[in-house]
């Protein structure tokens, strides 16, 4: 028979079991609700994570969709330094303190000079400095041309002078250059010495080229755009001259024509011999006219340039010079050159030698005209036109050319570089003038060209 205190012995263990069962239960189904919470949590940071790095991702591909396909040279220089934070940001590195500009070569400094195209942190006085490709750690980096990196900033001649690296411990250059030309350089740095490891480098390098790239597009549109702005001064310089000439040559002449067939007929009933004498010289007025305007018919649009050469049209414009205004011009060409040169080029030679001859024949008052085409070297030609004229001070007119009504000397100068020729003139009063067009034959040789000026 069980006793009463084995009853409630057991009855007490049966209670303290069902308790601890019942606290394990509530702790376990307590502990799936929490976790499903955490999962939650977890999930949603995962989700927002993710959807930051796409937006991220995505405002990286617009700014190299942005980079690629801009012209804009400025906008170019502002999207190549908010690119590197961007992608140097996914990285982990500190882009809070990162100091960045775009040093370039530009066409209004001094030869050598490099000014600010853009910066981030950069002070206002830094954006004004001016620094030189030939001294100090930039200077090193163009002329090495290739990426390189200091921790010497303090002591650094031209580093030194920007007030905005006095807080950084290194400096990344990266230089921009293509084949021979060099644009500029890319210029970062940070207070993190180790901030720019070899990860981080590379793809600072591959921004550095896309950036190439663009700035070589947008330079390239820009001189398009400007040679078309001076094709069209061509142009309009090209009708008034002709504007010009018909005013003073074949306009006059008509007139005196008109003039001179009035009096003849007056003439005829009073006196006929006088009148035959008038006609005479009538009829030579005319026949000068007509050999005035197919001069300048010839000078427009030379059809024996387009059908047989330079040459050929060089000695036509000789023959017409001698037979319209009795003007002596002499034509020499080296017959190796002739070859080498495009018919394009060919044409724009044409066009710098009438009008460097008619600039003798109108003001300079010359006997003698020679025109004279040689080989200087392997790759470039030379182009003279001399003349024995009066000559002129050549300083004194560059110093009012700009008040001039005429731009010979520009369209000459303008015509030469569409050759990617330099033009060169000497002149002294009392003993003539001198055109000098170098010349260059091949692509290399305008690059060289391009480079010593």
């Amino acid at each position: 028979m069980v006793s009463a205190e084995f009853v409630y012995a057991a009855a007490g263990i049966g209670l303290g079991l069902g308790i601890l069962l019942g606290f394990w239960v509530y702790s376990l189904v307590g502990n799936k609700q929490q976790s499903k919470k955490i999962k939650k949590t977890v999930l949603r940071e995962a989700e927002r994570a993710v959807q930051a790095e796409r937006e991220r991702l995505h405002a990286v591909y617009d700014l190299l969709s942005s980079l690629t396909s801009s012209l804009n040279y400025q906008r170019i220089l502002e999207i190549a330094l908010d690119l590197s934070a961007r992608i140097l940001s996914a990285q982990q590195a500190p882009t809070d303190r990162l100091v960045s500009a775009v040093l370039l070569f530009s066409e209004t400094s001094r030869p050598g000079e490099l000014t600010v195209g853009s910066a981030r942190r950069f002070t206002a006085a830094d954006m004004r400095t001016v620094l030189s490709s030939t001294n100090g750690f930039v200077g090193r980096t163009i002329d090495e041309g290739i990426p390189s990196f200091t921790t010497q900033i303090s002591e650094d001649s031209e580093l030194s002078r920007i007030i905005a690296l006095r807080t950084c411990n290194v400096v990344y250059c990266i230089p921009l250059r293509a084949g021979l030309i060099t644009y500029g350089t890319l210029l970062f740095a940070h207070p993190d010495p180790q901030c720019f490891d070899e990860a981080r480098r590379e793809v600072l390098e591959i921004i550095a080229n896309q950036a190439l790239i663009a700035i070589q597009n947008a330079r390239l549109y820009g001189e398009l755009e400007r040679e078309k702005e001076r094709m069209i001064e061509i142009q309009e310089e090209t009708r008034k001259k002709l504007a010009r000439d018909l005013h003073d040559g074949p306009t006059q002449s008509v007139a005196a024509v008109a003039m001179r067939v009035n009096f003849a007929r007056r003439l005829v009933e009073k006196d006929p011999k006088a009148a035959a004498d008038e006609l005479f010289k009538i009829e030579e007025l005319a026949r000068k006219t007509t050999k005035e305007i197919r001069h300048m018919l010839f000078t427009l649009r030379p059809l024996v340039l387009e059908s047989q050469g330079l040459v050929a049209a060089l000695q036509a414009m000789a023959e017409k010079m001698q037979e319209t205004y009795n003007q002596k011009m002499i034509v020499s060409v080296d017959p190796n050159v002739i070859p080498k040169l495009e018919a394009s080029k060919q044409a724009v030679i044409f066009f710098i030698v009438e009008e460097a001859v008619n600039n003798s024949r109108k003001h300079a008052q010359a006997a003698n005209i020679w025109v004279r085409i040689k080989m200087l070297e392997e790759d470039f030609s030379l182009l003279e036109v001399e003349d024995d004229g009066v000559g002129f001070n050549v300083g004194e007119v560059d110093a009012f050319y700009d008040k001039r009504g005429s731009l010979g000397m520009v369209n000459m100068r303008e015509r030469a570089e569409l050759v990617n020729g330099v033009l060169h003139l000497e002149s002294t009063e009392g003993q003539g003038t001198l055109v000098q067009v170098i010349l260059p034959l091949t692509d290399e040789a305008a690059e060289r060209l391009r480079t010593q000026m």
